[in-house]
């Protein structure tokens, strides 16, 4: 070791956007590398039971290594495109690889074999340019930019892979609230909004409006350019139709939409069963629940409530047929799995956006009697190592 850099040899990926390599004995995460590299990586951190570094320079490349689809994106550079210098269609087979294997550690669950698993693309599957919604950090002296991988720092230069041509055209050139962050929106009218908000400062919007317009599935929405939308162009849609078709409800049924944002999955689940059913969809966002009151106003089988998942579920006497869930990173964990088996919920629709939550969630299911129907993993976030995945589970059915 010299400088604190070392020759790695790396193995597998991780989760997280890492592969493995070790270094006499000692198991280092080596960022910005592919599987079966050799690799020049400077230390980042030293402590500790195992190390991380970031590639800096290349040695012996993986066959699928590429020239970088993201100009700014890189050891020295942002931190939003992680994995841009692999071929697409490496980046899906490593996504669906780090999934079964965290499925297999964290659910003891066998969904396939490793060098089997891939992640399918969304909507046409492009790498680049998909993103519709971003948010840049502000410096001190007003310049936007992006963050550098766990970092406070930013880098100002913004032709993200990830985003339309035009998305950031003038930001550079402006100056912004210090401090602040800037949402950028692309909606579905192809009408631009930016607002800057931050924490104990006043909302503002400098192009556009505070909503944007998004629509699925022949119903609009307006949901505040602060709030969560899903960033993929096509994902709400694709999620929106396999909820529809995964559910498999009938009129009359009740079904619960839980994390339910601006609820998207409601409509689908309300237009199901019908106006002899119900429908629950639950958010802890105020912005997130008034789009959906909006949007869902001639619904009269849909209930809007705002409070946590646990609370709402803690408090519910009726039973659903379906439970469609959407947790944040972190999943929904034991508390709302349990009430969930508690309440005998038959099916249940589950969507995460990170592997190891995910599969820690799936072995929760499991514990209770709840068996894996079909899981599918999607490349919703190309260029980078996150994933979302979707799962429909069974009380009692038969299942691996």
């Amino acid at each position: 070791m010299s400088d604190g850099v070392l020759t790695l040899t790396t193995t597998a990926a991780a989760n997280g956007g890492s592969c493995v390599a070790r270094h006499e004995g000692r198991v280092v995460f080596v960022r910005y590398a592919l599987p079966g590299e050799t690799v020049l990586a400077r230390l980042v951190n030293a402590k500790g039971s195992y190390w991380n570094a970031e590639t800096v320079k290349v040695l012996e490349p993986a066959p699928d290594r590429i020239e970088s689809m993201c100009p700014i994106a890189g050891a020295d550079g942002a931190g939003c495109c992680d994995l841009a210098f692999a071929e697409p269609s490496a980046v899906r087979r490593i996504k669906g690889a780090v999934v079964a294997n965290q499925l297999a550690r964290l659910g003891d669950y066998h969904w396939v074999e490793e060098s089997e698993a891939r992640a399918e693309p969304v909507g046409e599957g492009g790498a680049t340019g998909w993103r519709t919604r971003v948010r840049l950090g502000i410096s001190a002296d007003g310049r936007a930019g992006f963050h550098r991988y766990h970092s406070a720092e930013l880098v100002h230069r913004l032709d993200c892979g990830q985003l339309p041509a035009g998305m950031l055209d003038g930001v550079a050139e402006a100056r912004w609230p210090g401090g602040a962050e800037l949402h950028v929106v692309l909606d579905d009218d192809g009408k631009r909004h930016m607002v800057v908000a931050g924490r104990g400062r006043k909302t503002t919007v400098t192009e556009g409006d505070y909503e944007t317009v998004q629509r699925v599935a022949g119903r609009t929405w307006r949901v505040p350019a602060t709030a969560f939308w899903q960033a993929h162009r096509d994902a709400s849609a694709l999620y929106s139709e396999l909820v529809t078709r995964w559910a498999q409800l009938q009129p009359g049924m009740s079904a619960w939409d839980l994390y339910g944002g601006a609820g998207v999955f409601a409509a689908a689940l309300a237009e199901a069963v019908g106006s002899g059913g119900s429908v629950l969809t639950v958010d802890t966002s105020r912005g997130a629940s008034r789009s959906a009151r909006s949007a869902l106003a001639d619904l009269g089988n849909v209930t809007v409530v705002t409070d946590s998942v646990r609370r709402a579920l803690a408090g519910q006497r009726m039973r659903a047929d379906v439970a469609v869930l959407d947790p944040p990173r972190t999943g929904a964990g034991r508390d709302v799995i349990d009430l969930l088996a508690a309440a005998e919920v038959p099916r249940i629709i589950h969507i995460g956006c990170e592997a190891a939550s995910f599969a820690r969630d799936i072995g929760l299911y499991r514990d209770r009697g709840y068996a894996v129907e079909h899981l599918t993993v999607y490349d919703s976030f190309p260029l980078t190592h996150h994933v979302e995945c979707v799962a429909v589970l069974q009380k009692g059915a038969s299942g691996r």
